[in-house]
């Protein structure tokens, strides 16, 4: 994508609207996964500020640490445990507001205030989850929810 990432100041459901064709165009000219997988965590990160914006695979039963953008990551979790793990075993969509308030929350940074992690499905099971950080309480909200569940869902896993 030569001419780069242009996305305006508007509101965060705009930002959305905009960016999500131009996420549409970059995965729809390639098919290998991880390099989408890459493409993705840096477009919603400079787009949104995030604090870390990244991918988990699940590999040989455990989430593995892939593409991401922002600080030192935790590079394995067990299915169930903390916010990864509990939207890998629910296979839904987890909002944490405070992730001090999640129970067996896993301090990856003590920078991270709030969460929100998404499933990827792969042939109807959970392939990879999109984990966000962000640096403020109560960050993530059903605009997320509704256009992030959209995005993972155009990722071929």
């Amino acid at each position: 994508m030569s001419e780069g990432l242009t996305v305006s100041t508007g509101t965060k459901e705009e930002k959305y609207q905009e960016l999500m064709p131009q996420l549409e165009a970059v995965i729809s000219c390639e098919t290998d996964v991880i390099a989408n997988m890459a493409n993705v965590a840096s477009m919603l990160h400079e787009t949104f500020g995030f604090w870390w914006t990244g991918f988990y695979r699940v590999v040989d039963g455990m989430l593995v640490l892939g593409p991401f953008q922002g600080p030192l990551a935790c590079t394995r979790i067990r299915k169930g445990k903390g916010v990864c793990g509990t939207a890998w075993k629910k296979g839904e969509t987890v909002i944490v507001p405070d992730v001090e308030q999640f129970p067996g929350h896993i301090a990856c940074s003590s920078e991270s205030r709030s969460e929100i992690v998404v499933p990827v499905f792969g042939n109807e099971a959970v392939a990879a989850v999109l984990d966000i950080d962000s640096r403020e309480l109560s960050t993530f909200d059903d605009v997320d929810k509704k256009y992030l569940e959209k995005l993972v869902r155009l990722l071929h896993v």
